[in-house]
């Protein structure tokens, strides 16, 4: 590829659009345009990045057993409707209706169809384990696409779906495709960490999210420092510690005490509340009213603590859990906000673990200007459930080893689930036993962001001249620069170089442009190519070229006819270490 032919503008200022680094550089470098709010057209840099994702993720898959097939973007509604999920997966999944009226949608993710396959295809036991999958763009109407590819609404995704006899077979279908995704992100020459996560509208009753480390991550993982557990924080389980009640009185001998209402007028936060009566806010029970699937619900977290959504979600079983305004709050329960509390209040009501922990506490009185002390769950009030509800903190402890936690950031590239028969049951996919019964495929499911890797690659992969592309996902492995263009003699060493690298099967990009080589120094940073070879005034005195490595920015001079078979094996050598 010679550079004065390729469709390549790059920018040196940062586009007002662009809020985190990949975006930024990507439309910098002349990787991707936006076409419209979430849309983006991939460029041929940006292609070329994306189909190396793609040749990794193809290797691995089709090296665990998957067989690769095609399916529809476009989906018709019926099979949707027989998984229940037509009306359960929200505004994100983009419904419209063809000329005869038909419901279809934009596929965001392809288990109905594969499904419907399944149960056409696969009707004896001796045809499973199966394993499909295909690389395709998918659409996902999110209310606010942001952040270039990272949250996109129309996306490339890998997605794989495995069918088997068994909940144990299945469970080794989920181990393999584990191993084949570990490979995939070793490959691609990331830092990245497999944690439990939660299934969301997917479905299923287990599930791993592949998480690139990275300060700018939408996600926050929970770490133990002393053994091997990692998950989401949306998953991460709290452990009660076995340790003294919370009580809102010096008192140690643990008495409990009669509620009693005292005046606390114009304290509503937490914090004000506990200096006024002279305790900590973990003596509080905070109770918060969220809307879940349009219901009120009134959820006790203790005063410092704040509830995690996903775990309420699932907690009561519902699609969607918002925090409530202030006057709808006023509106559902005409309570005043600020002085709500668990007794005698008039809405369901769920309580965390640890506020069941607690005796003589502090809450709202449901009465402005007033509070309660000498609260004590189960005499005073009785949520209708009790579980996991809160957010993990740094102070808690690792659920398996009790070991210390760390807290720290990443981007979701990968996603797989182990889907039972929630669909096989719903779309009446089953095959023939060896005694001839009928009985449900148990299912998987396995994604990867294919475009979100790249993104998330450079969000792991810069510096304050751009981007530092992995070998493996660079959209070329070499750029030469010829920086003498008038000069015959350094043309002539610029053009055999990038045709002797192209004949050892480089990947070779040549700077045949006509400008200034600060220029061109600049551009190929900001591209991220891996390897630079400079053909310029190192040649003209001492006929050597300049091979500069875009990662940690060592140059070496090596004789022209050494710089061909330098390069080609130091490539080699380096995919071969991340295979």
């Amino acid at each position: 590829m010679r550079y004065s032919q390729m469709l390549i503008r790059t920018a040196k200022e940062i586009p007002a659009e662009a809020e985190v680094i990949s975006h930024q550089l990507l439309l910098r470098a002349g990787f991707i345009r936006k076409l419209t709010s979430g849309l983006y057209t991939y460029l041929p840099l940006g292609l070329a990045a994306i189909r190396k994702v793609e040749a990794i993720v193809r290797e691995e898959m089709n090296r665990a057993g998957a067989q690769e097939l095609l399916m529809p973007m476009v989906q018709p509604a019926d099979l949707w409707q027989e998984s229940g999920r037509w009306v359960k997966y929200g505004p994100e999944l983009l419904r419209f209706q063809d000329r005869h009226n038909r419901e279809y949608c934009l596929g965001p993710t392809h288990e109905e169809v594969i499904t419907d396959i399944a149960r056409r295809e696969l009707h004896s036991y001796r045809q499973l384990p199966v394993n499909l999958y295909q690389i395709q763009t998918k659409f996902r109407d999110e209310i606010r696409p942001r952040f270039g590819l990272m949250r996109g609404r129309e996306f490339i995704m890998k997605d794989a779906y495995s069918f088997d006899v068994s909940d144990e077979a299945a469970g080794q279908s989920y181990q393999t495709m584990r191993d084949a995704y570990t490979r995939i992100f070793q490959r691609c020459g990331l830092e990245f960490r497999a944690v439990e996560a939660d299934s969301g509208s997917i479905g299923g009753s287990f599930s791993h999210e592949f998480m690139v480390l990275a300060d700018t991550g939408e996600d926050t993982l929970v770490i133990c420092q002393e053994c091997e557990y990692a998950a989401n924080v949306e998953k991460a389980k709290v452990v009660l510690l076995a340790e003294p009640a919370s009580e809102t009185t010096d008192d140690s001998t643990g008495e409990v005490q009669d509620c009693i209402k005292v005046e606390t007028p114009g304290m509503k936060k937490v914090d004000r509340v506990a200096e006024f009566l002279k305790v900590t806010p973990q003596q509080v029970i905070k109770t918060m009213i969220y809307l879940a699937d349009e219901e009120p619900v009134a959820v006790l977290v203790r005063g410092d603590r704040e509830v995690q959504s996903v775990k309420l979600k699932n907690l009561l079983d519902v699609a969607e859990v918002e925090l409530a305004e202030d006057d709808t709050v006023w509106k559902l329960t005409k309570l005043p906000v600020g002085y709500i509390g668990p007794v005698n209040i008039p809405i369901k009501m769920v309580a965390d673990q640890e506020v069941m922990t607690m005796i003589n506490a502090v809450t709202g009185a449901n009465e402005k200007g007033h509070h309660l002390t000498g609260v004590t769950p189960g005499r005073d009030f009785t949520p209708v459930a009790v579980g996991d509800l809160r957010q993990i903190t740094k102070e808690d402890r690792c659920p398996v080893c009790q070991g210390a936690l760390e807290l720290t950031e990443g981007i979701e590239v990968g996603h797989i689930f182990k889907l039972g028969t929630n669909y096989s049951e719903a779309m009446h996919a089953v095959y023939q036993d060896q005694e001839g019964k009928e009985q449900a495929m148990v299912m998987g499911c396995y994604g990867i962001g294919i475009s979100r890797v790249v993104a998330a690659a450079i969000e792991q992969n810069h510096d304050e001249n751009g981007i530092i592309f992995p070998l493996p996902l660079a959209p070329v492995q070499v750029i030469v620069l010829n920086l003498s263009i008038k000069n015959e003699e350094t043309t002539a060493t610029a053009e055999k170089l990038y045709q002797d690298l192209q004949a050892a099967g480089i990947e070779v990009l040549l700077d045949d442009r006509d400008e200034r080589p600060g220029s061109k120094f600049k551009d190929a940073d900001l591209i991220g190519i891996p390897y630079r070879v400079t053909v310029g005034k190192t040649w003209e005195k001492e006929g050597k070229v300049e091979l500069r490595t875009r990662r940690d920015g060592t140059t070496t001079l090596l004789d022209y006819e050494q710089a061909a078979s330098t390069i080609t094996t130091s490539i080699q050598d380096e995919l071969n270490a991340l295979k």
